[in-house]
């Protein structure tokens, strides 16, 4: 049976199919549109669509709108109370309402009867625990907010949810963290990673203080009160420099969530007895966070849906309504869920491009000695990523053993400075390199501690509390990067490469062809390696 997924009323709209079970294509709007998140998180933007991907969806699949069984819409306006106040709060709901019609319009042929509403934190749960290699597991579902609620504690057996708690809006722990990210001068719904970064930089004196006013409840729940921001440090404007003060409320706003995260992972373990806990919400892509879960938390494994954002809910909700319809859901095998392109496609653009390429006869010893000569490669295979990490698809890669290349990482990109890079390891060396985290760690969502004897010999991806962001890679699943990462090591002596997203700040990831040339053609790199073609800049 074939199940399209659509998310489109916060932000980052996204569509996936689901076909027996399995996943076949999943895009954020974003890749197509090249607006950064799709569109704004308001109530005046629920009514788009991310018709761009759902199309590719199912082209990439042959199939029509009318060959669809049921499509599913991951927000359910019927759970929507009305006396929330929220500004517009009305308008979203009516927007919400009519999204039948909306899919309908956007995809001739698609019959307005088989749109399904499903709510918005069951497509996030379905996202984790359907799509995790787990027969049985918790999950754990934490974001902003969803129709009236922004969390939900559950149980995942045998295909099937058990809803063990949820909170009520208006606490809610991902709102607080938008809140101090727009208070920092970040954009909210969007820079929150920021904060998580600017926290280590900080030391979190305001603790005392955010215990009292943000409090786990013991029934599964939390309580947030409404907090004064400006008592902290003061408001910055978009751009404005940061100061110690503002470092030591990331870092106190994010020790506090971590806490309350504990407090929460510990009930629902003692409600569930599981081994393994399932994640997904916004809030499970803070990496910090995740690992302090998994090393003091009381669950043996933890898997954290790539797309734990609100793109996710799109795969959740289709995975939700196969469920439904009897067919069990098959584990997610990787991200790499978007569009790909053929070698000869790749040949046409560059020829298009007019720009002179090669093809080397090993790929992967080219790469590799660019990057043992402290090139910056531009890295454009396969399909692309579904969420927001770049995971050796669409990545830009660096030497790991010059500090300055973070400074000029972050100058390709046009981001803060403070912002760090990441790491590539081959999965069967990690445990050499890295410690705390978990191994394997494919999707670059924990965070890892560098080990003492290695963190003066990889010092462009060492932030600056000792630890790192790593994907891990295996050669059964990316046997090309793997190469890579062996060859660099011969030349450098190091396992380990720069890798960080290709794209430039406030743009969406590079997705197409034609984003890949125009990337490399306004930003410093050096080498854009596309398929099994290498551009080198001109000297």
């Amino acid at each position: 049976m074939r199940f399209l997924g659509i998310n489109a009323v916060f932000h980052d709209p996204a569509a996936a199919l689901v076909i027996d079970g399995d996943v076949v294509a999943a895009a954020e709007e974003e890749r197509f549109s090249r607006r950064k998140h799709g569109k704004r998180p308001v109530p005046f933007s629920a009514w788009e669509l991310p018709e761009q991907a759902a199309a590719w969806c199912l082209a990439e699949a042959g199939l029509r709108p009318e060959d669809l069984d049921a499509v599913a819409y991951s927000y359910d306006p019927s759970l929507v109370r009305q006396e929330t106040g929220a500004p517009w709060e009305d308008l979203r709901t009516m927007y919400t309402t009519r999204a039948p019609s909306f899919l309908a319009t956007a995809l001739p042929g698609l019959d307005p009867a088989q749109v399904r509403f499903v709510p918005h934190h069951v497509a996030h749960a379905a996202s984790a625990g359907l799509a995790a290699p787990y027969e049985e597991c918790a999950v754990l579902v934490c974001d902003g907010r969803g129709e009236a609620v922004s969390h939900l504690a559950g149980h995942y057996r045998g295909g099937e949810l058990t809803t063990l708690a949820t909170q009520e809006l208006p606490h809610s722990l991902g709102l607080m963290y938008e809140e101090v990210t727009e208070h920092l001068g970040f954009t909210r719904s969007s820079d929150e990673y920021k904060v998580m970064a600017m926290a280590s930089y900080g030391t979190p004196r305001h603790l005392d203080v955010l215990r009292e006013l943000v409090t786990a409840t013991g029934d599964g729940g939390f309580s947030v009160e409404p907090i004064d921001w400006g008592g902290f440090a003061k408001r910055l404007g978009h751009g404005e420099t940061w100061t110690a003060d503002h470092a030591d409320l990331a870092a106190s706003v994010q020790t506090r969530l971590e806490e309350v995260l504990l407090e929460l992972a510990f009930w629902l373990h003692d409600r569930t007895r599981a081994r393994c806990l399932a994640m997904a919400g916004g809030v499970a892509l803070n990496c910090v966070a995740n690992t302090r879960l998994l090393a003091e938390g009381p669950f043996e494994e933890i898997w954290v849906q790539p797309a734990a954002g609100d793109s996710g809910t799109a795969l959740g909700g289709a995975l939700h309504l196969a469920q439904e319809y009897g067919e069990p859901a098959a584990p997610m095998r990787g991200a790499d869920l978007g569009r790909g392109w053929t070698e000869g496609e790749l040949a046409a653009w560059l020829k298009v491009a007019r720009v002179p390429y090669s093809r080397p006869e090993n790929l992967a010893a080219e790469v590799a000695r660019a990057l043992a000569e402290d090139r910056i490669v531009a890295w454009f295979q396969g399909r692309s990523e579904y969420g927001p990490r770049a995971l050796g698809r669409r990545s830009l890669l660096a030497h790991p053993g010059f500090a300055r290349n973070t400074e000029r990482l972050n100058d390709v990109k046009g981001r803060e400075q403070f912002r760090p890079v990441a790491p590539m390891v081959l999965e069967s060396r990690a445990h050499e390199i890295f410690a705390r985290g978990p191994v394997p760690s494919p999707y670059m969502l924990f965070v890892h501690d560098v080990r003492s004897d290695w963190r003066e010999r990889i010092p462009a991806v060492v932030h600056v509390d000792g630890t790192a962001r790593i994907q891990t890679v295996s050669r059964e699943h990316d046997p090309l990067m793997a190469e890579v990462l062996e060859r660099f090591e011969g030349l450098s002596g190091l396992p380990v490469v720069v890798n960080t997203s290709l794209n430039t700040a406030g743009r969406p990831m590079v997705d197409s062809p034609r984003d890949a040339l125009e990337c490399f053609g306004s930003s410093p790199v050096d080498v854009l390696v596309t398929g099994p073609f290498v551009v080198r800049r001109a000297t």
